[in-house]
């Protein structure tokens, strides 16, 4: 199979190759023009204005009459077959001139879109750059050699100085540093990085010597995985581009059929048959569907070159221009809405100090590897409390852990580890733990063997820009706003009401199937989009009409499974994308508009009046360029 970041280079070296020939040969028939024309007013031989503007013909028309040809051969009809028709047609009037005029700016039209829509490519062939050719490595007895990416294996170490880029994924082993992420994720503030953190292929480190384990190979990174998406996604038509390529092949048909029934009509009418001709010829110019065909792929291709700029990558235009249509937003809960990392919110001590009550906790909690468990030794550390050495470890399955400090046994844990120890809750602590499961915080009960000395309250903490992100969806466009969680309906009806989503809108206590079931029924009543982390959402996110995978830089699942991967696990990119869609859809209508209305207005002033074959030709170059350019402004957007 096809690696498509290849073929993308390919493509790329093969069109700059091409725009400057065909620079090279617009120059020659702008030379030539020019000279034609000064010759003509200075009264020159006819022969030597017919050599000039000769030139022009050829070096303008030159490419456009082998495409033409090959497609002939091929049985198709296309755009440039109606420019050399035209052109001869004017010239077999004796209009040379005016021919000349429409195929220099033919030429030249053509060339400024081969670069305008070549950006788009060169924007993505950018982010191949990112990654240096070369890494530091490390070697087993302590020295530095430098060698190819392509060479690094899984397992081994590089180090990666100040200011220079990540070249491969992995984690930080040793040191710590500031790392901007941004040509990645799109996050715009450093990121600290610390011994155990993750980072990414081309983000650039900060301040410190950073020394990281690959953790993958250079053709597997989220860098280059990045690169492979938007260069197959370019190749991807939506409905838009596919009506445009379509109506595009079609309608030269129907302007060549259509132009050989007006010629006969205007020679039925009495028109002279230089004239006759020569409204054929400006009807051949002016119907050509040139501004159409470009208009859907020119804002397309833009906005998913600005997008993968920004850590937002949308696999084709079919998912982008989708995404800007839809009313419904599916959320699912933990790790999109909320950080999906277990904090201490509540510490409730009963009798005893809550410094003392952290420290019994965190001592228990200390050789434990669930995440309850490492919430509770994590906060102990940030408040400046140091565990103690506990002994006679016993860890109770899906209850909790006692043991014992000093000379006194101590247990945490949760209801059912309170039944097994055999304690009765005091009417403190019932208050405390009631107070706390109401409001959708998971409880750790601490105590001794006869009484409950305190209870920490735990939770996943509400993104800080949910509920803005929410507010501003809403304000957007978006009718309605759904979570979808297989936490327990207390936990989902807390995070819900801090958000504001409606009660009716929030699905608790679900299973996979349940998530795609509550999907497929919103779809049957609208456009839907669900966000998700791409792992365990993986049947939802194909389900929805646009799936969305948040956060899911390095994650395979999420890149393989979403229409949209946002790189980043900030909502606000989720606006973004969001906003970007909305736009893009807005310049497709706006280019369609345009160039339907222009094409149709020339069409009728040259069948019903008078219109100069040199003004119908820039009308119709001209509108051409201004729906590529109108295209080209997505290559701008900011978030």
């Amino acid at each position: 199979m096809e690696n498509p970041t290849e073929t993308l280079l390919a493509e790329l070296a093969q069109e700059q190759r091409e725009l400057r020939l065909r620079s090279i040969l617009t120059g020659l028939a702008g030379v030539g023009l020019l000279a034609g024309v000064m010759f003509q007013y200075m009264g020159m031989s006819l022969a030597l204005c017919l050599v000039t503007f000769g030139v022009v013909y050829i070096a303008g028309g030159m490419r456009a009459a082998f495409e033409a040809t090959r497609n002939l051969l091929r049985g198709q009809l296309d755009i440039d077959l109606l420019m050399v028709l035209a052109a001869v047609a004017a010239a077999l009037v004796g209009e040379v001139r005016d021919g000349a005029i429409l195929l220099f700016l033919f030429s030249l039209a053509s060339t400024l879109e081969g670069y305008a829509m070549g950006n788009t490519k060169r924007a993505v062939a950018a982010l191949m750059l990112l990654r240096p050719d070369e890494a530091t490595l490390e070697l087993e007895n302590g020295e530095l050699s430098r060698v190819k990416v392509e060479q690094l294996t899984v397992g081994q170490t590089v180090v990666v100085k100040a200011g220079e880029r990540f070249p491969i994924d992995g984690s930080v082993v040793r040191g710590s540093s500031a790392v901007d992420q941004s040509p990645v994720t799109g996050e715009s503030i450093p990121v600290d990085k610390n011994t155990g953190d993750h980072v990414y292929a081309g983000s650039v480190n900060g301040y410190g010597v950073l020394t990281v384990v690959v953790e993958k190979l250079a053709q597997q990174s989220t860098l280059a995985r990045m690169i492979d998406m938007v260069a197959s996604a370019q190749a991807k038509r939506s409905p838009s581009e596919r009506f445009s390529e379509w109506f595009g092949s079609r309608y030269t048909f129907f302007v060549l059929a259509g132009s050989l029934g007006a010629l006969g009509i205007f020679i039925a009418m009495g028109e002279p048959l230089a004239v006759a001709f020569y409204k054929t010829a400006t009807l051949l110019v002016v119907a050509s569907p040139c501004a159409i065909v470009i208009s859907v792929p020119a804002a397309v291709l833009s906005a998913l070159a600005a997008a993968a700029k920004r850590g937002v990558l949308f696999k084709g235009g079919a998912a982008l221009e989708e995404f800007g249509m839809i009313d419904t937003v599916a959320f699912d809960k933990t790790g999109t809405l909320t950080t999906g990392q277990m904090q201490v919110v509540t510490v409730v001590p009963i009798g005893i100090l809550e410094a003392k009550l952290l420290q019994i906790a965190a001592s228990l909690e200390a050789l434990s590897e669930h995440p309850l468990a490492l919430s509770i030794v994590q906060y102990a550390k940030k408040q400046g409390v140091t565990p103690k050495v506990v002994t006679a470890v016993t860890t109770v399955p899906g209850k909790g852990v006692r043991a014992r400090i000093g000379t006194k046994v101590f247990w945490a844990g949760n209801r059912r580890m309170l039944t097994a120890m055999g304690v009765k809750l005091s009417r403190e602590a019932c208050t405390a733990l009631t107070q706390l499961e109401s409001t959708g915080k998971t409880a750790v009960m601490v105590g001794t063997m006869d009484s409950v000395i305190g209870v920490v309250g735990i939770a996943d903490t509400v993104r800080s820009s949910a509920a803005e992100a929410l507010a501003i969806l809403r304000s957007a466009g978006i009718k309605r706003i759904v979570m979808l969680t297989g936490d327990h309906p207390s936990v989902a009806a807390a995070v819900g009401a801090e958000l504001g989503i409606l009660p009716a809108d929030i699905y608790a206590d679900l299973l996979p199937e349940d998530k795609v079931a509550i999907i497929g029924t919103l779809c049957s009543n609208g456009r839907v989009a669900f966000i998700g982390d791409g792992v365990n959402d993986a049947a939802a996110l194909a389900t929805a009409q646009v799936g969305i995978a948040m956060g899911a830089a390095g994650t395979d699942v999420a890149l393989e499974a979403a229409d949209v991967v946002l790189l980043s696990d900030d909502l606000r990119v989720l606006l973004a994308a969001f906003r970007l869609s909305k736009q893009t859809n807005r310049i497709i209508k706006q280019n369609l508009f345009f160039a339907i209305g222009i094409l149709l207005l020339m069409v009728l002033m040259t069948l019903f009046w008078y219109l100069p074959l040199p003004l119908g030709v820039i009308g119709h170059e001209g509108g051409t360029l201004l729906v590529v350019a109108n295209g080209l402004r997505l290559l701008f957007w900011q978030r």
